[in-house]
């Protein structure tokens, strides 16, 4: 890897870094380079000499939503975990009551910080892991909503290297997708609604013991596998749990991955399992789900491989 990339900018960079095991599946290969930036305008200098030497970039989140081939990534990994990536800020003036969030923030640690301030908005993400850039740009959410539901606006790098700020009015939050554009989320501003502080943390409460009785939230798992398919027919969005689980496959094992018995949108792994178990697993739901269902599903997890080429 070129060391002219990197080597004059304020960053901390460490080759052939652990990477499988810092997502939530704890499964997985190494980074040839991972990279953290300590600052903003660093960060955008190497997003662009990346794009101009044709390095594939990656952005490592919390983990959370992260399948890592065995043979690990080539490119360059970033991590956003520095603290100017990690800052919160208010600006709660008059009527004007919003947030915003640097990526590399903590969603539930910045979910719980809204909720004790009596700031109503997010709350819908209760029991969501990940930080707040990869979850605005999957558009997480559930039952009780989406982050898109609370976004103001959204800044970003450009492939050039150029800081843009996207307003909600310019943004397509869908399904588990955004229309942004660029590689690289900095930050997000939320609107967010004064309300009984006590009453919006018994909310909050109530949608994470939801979650925590349907789902396996103690278990290595990298969160719903999935995403739900839509029934051509009826135009509606099928449970992939349910197909899966239809198709006879809870407690189906390859390896040390499992489909898990408590939801079946969910793998989880036990100590020994490989991403390639993951993955072998992940084509046998498809395929049966697709004899039985006649229904694609498409992966939900993001996997990484090696000579992929990256964001």
């Amino acid at each position: 890897m070129p060391a002219a990339l990197f080597s004059d900018l304020d960053v901390q960079a460490t080759t052939d870094a652990p990477l499988g095991a810092t997502t939530w599946y704890g499964i997985g290969g190494r980074a040839d380079l991972l990279i953290k930036p300590n600052t903003i305008e660093d960060l955008t200098t190497l997003v662009k000499r990346c794009d101009r030497s044709g390095t594939p970039l990656r952005v490592l989140g919390g983990g959370a939503n992260l399948l890592v081939a065995d043979e690990g990534v080539d490119g360059i990994v970033i991590s956003l975990d520095s603290p100017v990536f990690r800052e919160i800020k208010y600006n709660r003036q008059g009527e004007i009551n919003t947030m915003r969030a640097y990526a590399g923030a903590d969603m539930p640690k910045t979910l719980m910080d809204v909720t004790r301030q009596g700031l109503a908005g997010i709350s819908q993400l209760a029991g969501i892991p990940g930080q707040v850039g990869g979850i605005i740009k999957m558009n997480a959410g559930g039952t009780y909503g989406c982050v898109g539901d609370a976004v103001a606006s959204v800044t970003c790098i450009t492939k050039r290297g150029e800081l843009v700020t996207y307003p909600a009015s310019e943004l397509r939050f869908e399904y588990r997708k955004t229309n942004i554009p660029d590689p690289v989320i900095v930050a997000a501003t939320f609107n967010l609604e004064p309300t009984d502080p006590i009453a919006l943390r018994d909310k909050v409460k109530e949608i994470f013991a939801f979650k925590k009785s349907t789902q396996p939230l103690a278990d290595s798992s990298a969160g719903c596998t999935f995403k739900n398919p839509i029934n051509p027919v009826t135009e509606e969005r099928v449970p992939a749990g349910k197909l899966i689980d239809e198709a006879g496959l809870k407690g189906q094992t390859i390896g040390g991955a499992s489909v898990s018995t408590q939801h079946a949108n969910f793998i989880v792994t036990q100590p020994g399992a490989t991403a390639d178990d993951v993955m072998q697993l992940l084509a046998l739901i498809k395929q049966r789900v697709f004899d039985h269902a006649g229904l694609e599903l498409q992966t939900e997890v993001v996997i990484w491989k090696r000579e992929e080429e990256g964001i």
